[in-house]
């Protein structure tokens, strides 16, 4: 079996809204490997009206995000492509990423936002993520969505 590491930041993180995504043994296998932050700062950013978190690639800006590591199987990573709509929105790419309890540096994937609407580097900078944080942007899940609008359209030019 394959496995690959991916490290998420947002809503996929223990507690969160779409955690379950990595929970759900009919997508593929996934452990968690421990909490982690990015080696380069990036800018995570909470956006459009259902207040998504997205990792800006502007490597250099922002904070060294903290998030959790996991090891999956292929089948599991080809699922988190379709959750994050790998490669036409987010971009899956390699990152080294310090894991908390050694600081021992790993190659990892991250979910990156590539084209995005220069604007959004003005927005707050987040080092760690949370849907229920004091920044009050409760993240609206795909259910609580109007069909008919595309959020997109706020952050890719």
């Amino acid at each position: 079996m394959s496995l690959h590491r991916v490290f998420v930041y947002g809503t996929l993180k223990r507690g969160e809204p779409n955690h379950h995504w990595m929970t759900d043994t009919s997508k593929g296998f996934s452990r968690l490997l421990g909490v982690g932050r990015t080696v380069k700062k990036y800018p995570l950013v909470i956006a459009t009206k259902y207040n998504i978190p997205f990792i800006l690639d502007c490597p250099g800006r922002g904070h060294n995000v903290i998030g959790e590591v996991y090891e999956v199987d292929e089948s599991m990573l080809q699922h988190l492509d379709i959750l994050e709509e790998h490669p036409t929105f987010y971009t899956r790419e390699l990152e080294q990423i310090e894991l908390c309890t050694d600081d021992a540096g790993l190659q990892s994937w991250i979910y990156l936002l590539k084209k995005f609407k220069p604007e959004m580097l003005e927005m707050e900078h987040f080092a760690d993520y949370s849907s229920s944080g004091a920044h009050g942007l409760v993240y609206a899940e795909r259910y609580q969505r109007d069909p008919s609008y595309n959020c997109k359209q706020d952050v890719v030019p």
